[in-house]
């Protein structure tokens, strides 16, 4: 046996189990009194069934009739582990409460049995902490009824024999009988299991007609203030009788403005219904003209690459014309310096018509000068040609409507013909080259992307759709782009999402 614990040291398992999930049947309290004197130690007897297996956190409680979880005990002992359990036997146990942790009251308790997971695993009948009362009777008899007595236990002794006789019969049925007031003692276990639980539902039913009782009495103060009140509402149902006859009337004429409201609502109603396919309409429209004009803006952005790059070819045709231009007047500077040695070499020549060598050295230079006339020739023809192909590019971006707002090409004046050049021989041979003239963009079509150089007789549809093969449309949002690995890094980018 256990000793005694105190409840501060060591809790017994608990939970908010209720009784509709306890097992009373499975424990089975014996011997137990209808009243313990109080001061005194008691002993609890019970027997553990065949359909309970104990474990060393079992415990053995007094409660107070009434209780709902195991958590409400008043005292408990930790219930002793049997030495020899099999799984088909009956144990018997016993359990010895002290007196000092005893109730003190004489309200009505139980036992319980409760596992280690804090489960009722059986109770006992209810009892009472009190002293059984006795009254004391003082007899006081006389001689003869002495004498009467006397004649009455000598028969009562005869019948004694006569029932000891019977007693021997009467054994041999009490075997019998005992083997069946054995089973009827467990039955009657099991039913004094149910008979405590069904005790522990009675009070709580009490409990509830007390409190429906209470309910009851409320309930019929206000069925009082309710009464009183319906008096005053029919004194009010009477006056709102008469304000409802006012109403109907009025009533009448707004069913018939309602009437001319609902025709009105219906005429607006299908015009509501015209505007909105109208509407619709433009909405469709609206969606044709945005996609349109993201269409224009895309050729917009690729004419505008293009002028950009026809602007940087521009750039470059004018420093080449700067650079021919000097040299063109390199050259002239050159001829003329030539000239003025062929004419005083000329006089000289005349003075000194003797002199071979001198001869020899006018004709090198002569040919020197066919040298560098021809020279001119070609730098001249190189002119015209460009000349001619700067006024074709400009008639063709004239005509372009995107170009003309964007693009206003430069001139530059090349110097005109000195005063000094009327003393050459031969004449200066860039007169008519040499007039005011505006360096302009050469005709070259030329992808912006791949840089491919087309002829002039190409289509502007054709170069147009030979520049967008290199554009990359992203299928998931409006972004374009020319390099194929930046589209390819954007396209996953968007898988990654």
């Amino acid at each position: 046996m256990s000793p005694v614990m105190d409840e501060t040291l060591d809790e017994p398992p608990t939970s908010a189990v209720f009784l509709d999930n306890c097992h009373f049947s499975q424990v089975i309290f014996n011997n137990v009194e209808k009243f313990y004197i109080p001061g005194g130690d008691i002993t609890c007897y019970y027997t553990l069934t065949q359909h309970i297996t104990p474990r060393r956190k079992d415990w053995v409680g007094i409660f107070r009739v009434g209780w709902k979880t195991t958590r409400e005990y008043y005292t408990f002992m930790w219930a002793p582990f049997p030495s020899d359990l099999s799984g088909d036997s009956i144990v018997q146990q016993q359990i010895q409460f002290r007196a000092y942790y005893l109730p003190k009251d004489d309200e009505y308790y139980q036992f319980c049995y409760v596992d280690e997971q804090g489960v009722v695993r059986g109770a006992s009948v209810p009892f009472q902490f009190r002293a059984e009362t006795e009254d004391d009777i003082l007899v006081v008899t006389t001689q003869g009824e002495v004498e009467e007595i006397e004649q009455q236990n000598k028969d009562l002794l005869k019948e004694n024999k006569e029932l000891k006789e019977s007693c021997l019969c009467l054994q041999k049925q009490n075997l019998g009988l005992q083997e069946e007031l054995r089973l009827a003692q467990e039955k009657m276990k099991e039913l004094e299991g149910e008979v405590c639980f069904l005790q522990t539902g009675n009070l709580e039913l009490r409990r509830a007609q007390e409190l429906q009782a209470g309910e009851m009495s409320s309930a019929q103060m206000n069925l009082a203030s309710i009464r009183e009140q319906n008096i005053k509402l029919g004194k009010e149902n009477q006056e709102l009788q008469k304000g409802l006859e006012s109403l109907r009337s009025s009533c009448e004429k707004l069913e018939l403005e309602g009437n001319f409201l609902k025709e009105e609502n219906k005429r607006l109603t299908e015009q509501n219904d015209c505007r909105e396919r109208e509407l619709q309409q433009f909405k469709e429209h609206n969606q044709e003209v945005s996609s349109e004009k993201e269409q224009l803006e895309s050729r917009l952005k690729a004419t505008l690459d293009h002028m950009d790059q026809l602007q940087s070819q521009v750039l470059n045709q004018e420093k080449e014309m700067e650079n021919l231009v000097r040299m063109d007047h390199d050259k002239t500077e050159q001829l003329e310096h030539m000239k003025e040695e062929n004419r005083r070499l000329r006089i000289t020549l005349t003075e000194q018509h003797q002199n071979h060598d001198l001869a020899k050295e006018l004709e090198e230079k002569n040919h020197l000068f066919q040298i560098l006339q021809r020279k001119k020739d070609e730098i001249e023809e190189k002119n015209l040609s460009l000349r001619q192909e700067n006024n074709e590019l400009l008639m063709r971006l004239s005509e372009s409507p995107d170009y003309s707002a964007w693009v206003a090409v430069p001139s530059a004046q090349v110097p005109t013909r000195s005063p000094e050049s009327s003393d050459l021989l031969f004449g200066n041979p860039y007169n008519k080259s040499l007039e005011t003239y505006g360096v302009n963009v050469p005709s070259v079509k030329k992808c912006p992307l791949c840089h491919e150089v087309f002829s002039d007789d190409i289509g502007p549809r054709q170069y147009e759709e030979h520049v967008r093969s290199h554009i990359l449309d992203c299928p998931f949002c409006d972004e374009t782009f020319q390099d194929k690995q930046v589209y390819d890094d954007h396209v996953y980018c968007h898988s990654l999402e």
